[in-house]
């Protein structure tokens, strides 16, 4: 399959409606069933008792103006006996744009279903942002940036966020700045190392990046 049928698939999978298939959600853990009567309310409740998501409908309800991106799909192809065998890989983040992000990855023989697998997967590694002012030169109290420097590494990316003041907007490459823009960060500095153009090592240097906000905070 040629580069711009894949660009192509990309671009219809990333403008799909979410929720095109009318469903009812049945849940099947135990915190599924805790978030349908309303006992569980908040992501903030699951993260703060260090409780699993196993579904990925729990963050979709909680979280309902949440939107996915697909970051990369790529093709691995492989000679068997019975011939060549094609199948898709696909990297996906989410985030609501206020402080919950993740990324997930997912296989198989179709594109449509790899890049499925992989919105999934994204939501079961959500995880919380945090959000603030860290810049000396704004030091305001809005929640436009992180409150303090982060570093990340994905295979062999580095990546380091900075706090920015309100209005400096986000000064990274384009790929960069769409993973920020999902985890709601408006104004940062960015400084990365190492291949960037490899997606994958970028976006899981940028997710360790931003869980360590709360880790180190």
């Amino acid at each position: 399959m040629k580069r711009n049928q894949i660009n192509r698939l990309k671009l219809l999978s990333q403008n799909r409606p979410r929720d095109e298939q009318v469903t009812v959600w049945k849940p099947r853990t135990a915190l599924g069933q805790m978030v349908i009567e309303n006992k569980i309310s908040s992501m903030e409740q699951i993260y703060e008792n260090g409780m699993r998501i196993q579904e990925s409908e729990i963050v979709k309800h909680l979280l309902p103006d949440i939107k996915s991106q697909v970051v990369h799909v790529g093709i691995v192809q492989k000679q068997t006996d019975a011939g060549e065998m094609t199948r898709f890989s696909a990297l996906v983040a989410v985030g609501n744009e206020a402080g919950w992000f993740g990324i997930g990855m997912g296989k198989a023989s179709q594109m449509r279903i790899a890049i499925d697998k992989a919105t999934i997967n994204s939501y079961l590694h959500i995880i919380p942002v945090k959000l603030g002012c860290g810049s000396w030169e704004c030091r305001c109290t809005q929640l436009h940036s992180i409150p303090f420097n982060v570093r990340g590494r994905g295979g062999s990316v580095k990546v380091e966020i900075l706090p920015g003041p309100r209005g400096l907007g986000l000064v990274a490459g384009e790929n960069i700045k769409n993973l920020l823009k999902l985890a709601g960060i408006k104004d940062a500095w960015t400084k990365s190392f190492g291949s960037t153009n490899t997606m994958t090592s970028t976006a899981m240097a940028i997710f360790n990046a931003l869980n360590s906000t709360y880790i180190t905070g």
